[in-house]
Order: structure tokens, then sequence, then C-alpha cells
């Protein structure tokens, strides 16, 4: 219904009001001017509406679990048969339903096969007629020996096919787009049918999916980019006959985005090729063009069998790959176009796929059976040899181009889903060397390999390979190729629906290159339109070894500079920590009210109530936003904290000491005795009371330390000169080494100055937002300049700055207490004074 889909909505009498809205989005000059794609992406989420992807995710899911239930009641079939008759059943359905829309097939087709007798019997007939037609291989029963011995309820077909059709179905197949079906099915293929013990069908995510977080489907403007930049580089002023050899390959097809993608830029350029050149279109079978000015099937076919190549683990993609490809190359043929072919030249209408996307593990060739004999559960490992899938390209010494968007999964992942296969990694793959890697990165060595030497890659996946260690592999592997060409960076921004993954694209070939361009995208949407808003510059490669900044050649002077600093923060603190952890915030963190000499009232969210206890048994305790930058620390919190601290050690109060000692601490855990039992790390059995914060960091927190919240849109450091609070772990705190003889304010003046938020933007993880992740890991490399105290110079810059960061502390705390306005920015004008100087120094 309209009501459903509409986002707005006026009336006649509307007009005049909403001119402006509606000149500025719906008139010919701002149309073509992007104006109407902007306000289409400016709100995904517009209330009642969803998309077409969305929706038919949830139909395909809808058809899976009707037919994998009653498949398995009605049968005996195994889980690998059940995934592979029910994934064909609906790409067969999904294909035929698509040609009638289409006009290819009459409208109604698989509607008559409802309508008497066994329905799935009516509708294998059907799937038979569609091979002889079609030849696609979807409809091979010379390969599919499961589908035609299995039985299928009535009632189950019936659903199926009616939420084919009007009035149930709100899909027009006509002009749902092979990507948009794509995007639907590459989550749909996320997941996989298992048998329980009772032999019922249990639908849930494939292993590996849970571990990378989700299934990535690329958006169709980052598809297109990566192909006109790789695919576009290979043919371009080339003739169709030069194109003839030029071999594009997916190692991790999915549902075959890339694919589609690539298939389509050839499909166009051959056109305006053919057209450009003035080829006649009417006469003989071998003439490219019809008379309307269209690609020949022939001709489309002849291009997907040459150009286009597919690799992937999950048999069932493999699948999907082929029937998006098919659907490509059916597009804008007609039932008289088809019977044509069949009358005229007696071929069918579209080619066998077989020999061009097949099924197979890309990072595992078959030397993985070297020594064994008893392989176990290695079956599911499959190994592929790539020569013998795909003599002829590596004849003329590989592949032209690889694209993709190559799986994301941490060694650990990888451990649980496919642990044969860790073993091989690390003996057959320098950027698996490093012990700890991503999938991702053995991708781009594979992806590399697979090229002559030609050839051009380009993948879009996570950038922390840049700055992390596990990165260096492939870091190095690339480097001493001198392979890169090309990185485009999108800082915070999301390319991934609904997923929290910082890309780039990355670009490789086997010529040879010191240079590399840099892109930064500013602009997602805009990007996303007409890829405009991109900032470019041109950089050397980064050295073996070194971690990857790419900045322009002032900024990395200024980041050599730094790097040349002979000690890092590293070198300088004795500890860089996170705070307490407890299982139950809500019982041990509680909020201050009032204080006596020797207990505090406080509230509880456990209990909803204030509550006494005694302040022994109580740290004063700082959550992440009580620290903020060059401001005193004011704990609004106690954390409960039943330890007693010596010689840097801490000890469990035992039951009886916290009863004896803190009667009141006592009668409150007991209160919370219930919620308490039975937690990890956080019991209480009967009367006795057990560890609640896991054991580490306990004796750290009554020293002067330096503290930051984990995660800051800008330098929030402080100081805790008090060197009694305790703080949670979203906080993290800087204990300096005590021989240094330098002030920690001075230290505290560097870490709010621009310089570490400089260096944080080039080695630090970047969150939505502009946001950062003050990790250890970004966080101890940073160079620190450390005074020479026999520098006259020095001393006095180091006493200027610990001067000027006690005012800023005082200003600060005057600045919070301030009532008036007219104070209140005198007081920051002085505040402002202050950092500029500091930043001067």
């Amino acid at each position: 219904k309209a009501s459903h889909g509409r986002i707005k909505y006026f009336t006649y009498q509307n007009y005049l009001n909403e001119f402006d809205f509606i000149w500025d989005t719906f008139s010919k000059e701002k149309v073509l001017k992007g104006s109407f794609d902007k306000f289409v992406q400016s709100d995904k989420q517009k209330k009642g509406t969803s998309t077409v992807d969305h929706e038919f995710l949830t139909s395909l899911d809808t058809w899976r679990t009707y037919l994998a239930n009653n498949i398995a009641l009605r049968n005996t079939i195994d889980e690998d048969e059940l995934n592979f008759v029910v994934q064909h059943i609906i790409d067969r359905l999904i294909f035929l339903r698509i040609a009638e829309d289409r006009s290819v097939e009459r409208y109604g087709n698989l509607q008559d096969t409802i309508k008497s007798n066994d329905y799935y019997r009516n509708l294998l007939k059907q799937f038979h007629a569609a091979d002889q037609k079609y030849n696609s291989g979807l409809f091979d029963f010379s390969k599919d020996k499961v589908s035609g011995k299995i039985e299928i309820d009535n009632k189950i077909i019936k659903s199926i096919i009616s939420d084919l059709y009007y009035p149930v179905s709100p899909y027009e197949f006509s002009v749902i787009s092979v990507e948009i079906l794509g995007s639907a099915y590459e989550q749909f293929l996320g997941k996989t049918i298992s048998l329980s013990k009772s032999g019922r069908a249990v639908i849930e995510e494939k292993p590996e999916v849970r571990k990378a977080g989700g299934v990535y489907y690329t958006p169709q403007y980052i598809v297109e980019y990566i192909v006109k930049n790789t695919v576009g580089k290979l043919i371009e002023n080339k003739a169709p006959k030069d194109i003839n050899k030029v071999k594009i390959v997916d190692p991790a097809c999915g549902s075959g985005s890339f694919l589609i993608g690539a298939y389509q830029y050839l499909l166009q350029y051959h056109k305006d090729y053919y057209t450009n050149n003035g080829k006649p279109s009417k006469g003989s079978k071998d003439n490219p063009l019809t008379p309307d000015g269209n690609l020949t099937t022939a001709e489309k076919k002849r291009i997907l069998l040459n150009n286009i190549f597919g690799v992937d683990l999950d048999a069932n993609a493999v699948e999907v790959t082929k029937l998006s490809l098919l659907l490509k190359c059916m597009e804008g043929e007609t039932e008289a176009s088809i019977a044509t072919q069949l009358k005229l030249f007696h071929e069918r209408v579209l080619p066998t796929l077989d020999d061009n996307i097949k099924s197979g593990n890309s990072l595992i060739e078959v030397d993985f059976y070297d020594s064994r004999i008893d392989f176990g559960e290695d079956r599911k490992i499959k190994p592929f040899n790539w020569k013998k899938a795909f003599p002829e390209v590596f004849k003329q010494g590989g592949f032209d181009c690889v694209i993709g968007n190559p799986p994301y999964l941490r060694m650990q992942g990888i451990q649980e889903t496919q642990p044969f296969s860790v073993n091989y990694f690390k003996s057959h793959y320098q950027a698996a060397k490093t012990g700890n890697f991503d999938l991702y990165v053995l991708f781009d060595e594979k992806g590399f390999d697979l090229l002559n030497d030609k050839g051009f890659m380009g993948f879009i996946q996570p950038h922390k390979f840049f700055q992390a260690d596990f990165g260096e592999g492939i870091r190095n592997f690339i480097i001493k190729e001198k392979a890169l060409t090309e990185i485009v960076t999108f800082g915070s921004q999301q390319v991934f629906e609904d997923a929290t993954t910082y890309t780039c694209l990355l670009f490789l070939n086997k010529k040879k290159s010191n240079q590399v361009k840099v892109s930064t995208v500013e602009d997602l949407k805009a990007f996303a339109i007409n890829s405009m808003n991109v900032k470019t510059f041109t950089t050397t490669l980064p050295k073996e070894n070194q971690k990857w900044n790419f900045i322009t050649e002032a900024k990395q002077s200024l980041f050599e500079k730094l790097s040349k600093q002979p000690k890092t923060l590293k070198d300088i603190t004795r500890k860089i920590f996170v705070g307490l952890q407890t299982s139950a915030d809500k019982i041990y963190v509680l909020e201050m009210r009032q204080e006596t000499d020797k207990t505090a009232v406080v509230y509880s969210k456990s209990l909803d109530e204030e509550v006494e206890i005694e302040k022994g048994l109580l740290k004063p305790f700082l959550m992440g936003k009580d620290v903020k930058r060059y401001e005193p620390l004011h704990p609004r919190s106690y954390v409960i904290f039943p330890y007693q601290v010596s010689n840097g050690t801490a000890q469990l109060m035992n039951s009886d000491f916290i009863k004896n000692n803190f009667p009141l601490g006592w009668t409150y855990l007991l209160r919370n005795k219930k919620e308490l039992e039975g937690r990890e790390n956080n019991k209480m059995k009967g009367e006795k009371f057990y560890a609640y914060i896991y054991p580490k960091n306990l004796v750290e927190f009554e020293v002067e330390k330096i503290c930051t919240p984990d995660i800051a849109d800008k330098p929030r450091f402080t100081i805790d000169k008090s060197k009694s609070l305790y703080h949670t772990t979203t906080i993290y705190s800087f204990v300096f080494n005590r021989d240094l003889g330098t002030d920690e304010k001075y230290f505290l003046g560097i870490f709010n100055s621009p310089l570490l938020w400089y260096f944080l933007s080039f080695t630090g993880n970047v969150l939505r937002g502009g946001f950062f992740r003050f990790k250890t890991e970004y966080l101890k490399p940073f160079p620190i300049k450390l005074i020479d105290f026999e520098n006259k110079t020095e001393v006095e810059q180091h006493n200027e700055i610990v001067k000027l960061v006690d005012q800023l502390l005082q200003l600060n705390e005057e600045k919070q207490n301030q009532t008036l306005q007219s104070k209140t920015d005198q007081i920051q004008n002085r505040i402002d004074y202050s950092e500029q100087r500091i930043n001067e120094i």
C-alpha cells in the first residue's frame, strides 16, 4: 500500500508551502545535479519504508524454512543434500518467475503447477523443460541427483508459488535488478541448514559468519569504483578481439556482486564500441548488435564465457553467482527473441558456467593433502587446484584482473571454523608468518599471485592492517613487490550498513612502482552518487618493516621529525592500564549522595534506594564521563572494593572479615544475594562471599597518574593529584618512571596539545564522528621529548609548560563554579591563551 511506503504526503493545498522542497528535490535541473539521490540517501530509515533487498531477504528466509522443514520431515536426506536441494529449488523458481515478468516465459506458468495432482512433480516437469530451453546449468539434472528423488507436500509448494504472484507478492520482477537480488542473497548465504538429532531442520548462522560479525555486502558504488579502476584500465581503448583475452576473477565471489559489476562494465563497453564504430546491426547471426542497438545474446554469452571467472568455498554461493550472471545475460531478451534462437539457430539461450564459476578453497592448493592418509574433517577444507580449474588462464600467465571483497575473519575464528588450515597458511603465506593474521590479508597475497605480469587487483577490506602488528607480513610482501598503486580511505565513515568496520580500497598491480596514489573520501554520500569529494595526493611507497601512514609530504616531514625522538611513551611509563571491571556494576558501583567520617550514604541501582555503607569498604570511583580536559577530578561514585592491598598485592577479604568490620556493607551484599548467586567471578553461596572483580589492575591506583577516557573526540587528559582515585575500564591511566626528574604536568601539556592527536590520526583507530580509541598499542609508540636538565632553554620550556598546566587546572575548576556568563567568558579567554602558549612551545 502507498501509505506503507510513502515518506511525504501533500494535497494540492500544500503545494505553495512545500514548493521549495518539491522544486529542490524533483525539478529536472535539480535531479540532474543529484538532488533526488541525495534525498533518497539522506535517511534510509524513513518511517514506514523498507528496502527491496531487506524485504526480499525475508521472503528467501521464509521459503528456505518451509522447504527445509518439510523436506527433512518427508525424506531421508543428509545436511549437504538438504542445503543443495533447497538452494536449487529456490534459485530455479526465482529464475523462472523473473523470466515471466520479463516476458521471456508466459506469465502464470508456475501457477499452472499448483492446479492439480502432485505440485512438486509438476514443478520438476517445468524445470526439465527449462533445461532444454536455457542450458544454463541451473536446470542440469545430469549433475543433480537429489531433486528428482525427494517428496514435498503440496501445501509448501503452493505457499511459495503464491508468494511469487500478485496480490501476495509485493515484487515487480521485471524491474528488480540483479544487484538488488545479490544484496539479499549475500545475507541469505550467511546461514546454513543443519539437522538436529531428531532429524528436524535447523537454520543457523554459519560459524565463520558469526565469527566475522556478519555478512558484508559491498554497496554498488564501491563495486563500480573498483571495476572502473581495474577492468576499466585494462580494456581502455581496446578492440573486442583484444578484450577477448582478458580474464577477470573474484576469488571469494559470494553472491557475485563484483562479477556482475565487471560483466556489466564489459557489456556497456562493447555496446558503446560497436555503436561508435558504426557496425551494421542487421542481417546474419554473427552481427554483435540487434536491430534496436543492443548486444545480441550470442555476444553477451561470448563475453561472459571468455572474461568472467569466480571461486567460492560455499557451493551454494557458486550457484547464486551463476544465477545472477545468467539473469544479467538474459536482460533485454523477450519470448520472441528466445524463440528465434531456438528455431533459427538451434541453440539454447544461456551458456553453462561450470567451467567459469567453481567451488573450492581459493587459499589452499591440493598440496594440502601431502603426507595425509586420514583426512577426517579435511573434506570441509575443499583444496582447489587453480591451474587445473582454469588451464587456459594460466597458459597466459594468470588472470588480468582480480577483484572482490575477501572474507574478514581473525585467526581465532579460522582456528574454530577451519582448524586444519592454520598451519597450512603459516607455511605457505608470508602474510601469515606474523603468527596472528586476518583471512583478508591472505587473499591479498593470493590475489596478487594469481595475476599475470600486467595484471590489476582491487579489493575492499579493513584498513587495520596498515598499523596492526598482524599486518606486517602482508605490508612487507606488498612493499617488496612494489605492488601498491592506490589506496582509498574513508576515515570514520561506514561503507557497510549495520556494521562498524573501517575499510579501504586496496589496488595492486604487477607493474612495479615507487609511487602511491592516496585518496581520502570526505563525504561518503557524495562519493556514492558520483565519486566526488575526494582529496588525492601522491606519495612514495612506505619502507619494509614500517607501519603505513599515508600523508602528504609536508605532514610526512613533521611525522618523520616526531619519529626521530629517541624515547616513546612506552619507554617513560611504568604502567599504562585500564581500570576495574566488575560483572555487576549496578550492585557494586554506587552513586555518592552524602558522607560522614566513617560511612557514606549512596544510591544503589540494584535496590533502587539509598543505603549506608562503611567507607572502609568503598573506593572513590571515576567513570569515563568524569574525566575532562584539564579539569580536576571529582568522582561521583564509589565502588565496593573488598580487598586489602599490601606490598603491591591485593588479598580478597573473607566473608567473616567483611561481616565483622563492615556490618552495613555485609547487610547490603546479603540484600543482593539472590542476584549474586550463580554468577561466575561474582558469587555468594550461603554466607560466603567470593571475588567479583576480575583479577587485574587491583593495586595500581593509589599513585599520581594522568587519566583519559578510552574514547574521545579530542584530547581529554587530566591528572589525579590526590593519589587515591580508582576508575572503570573506560579510562586509561599513565604512571611514569620515577627517575625521569620531569613533572607529570609537563607530560599532561604534551598529551593535550594537538601533537598527540596529530600522531594518533595516522596511527590510531578512528571511529565514527572523528572519535579515537586510546588503546595502549596506539599510545605506546608516541614520541616524547625528554628534557635535558643541563640545557637552560629546555628547563625554562619545561617549567613554563608546568606553570601553564597548573593555571589550566585552576582556571577550569573556577569555570565550573561560575554562575555569570561574563565571568565564564573571561576565564575561557585565559584558558585559550594558556593552551595556545603550550602549543607554541
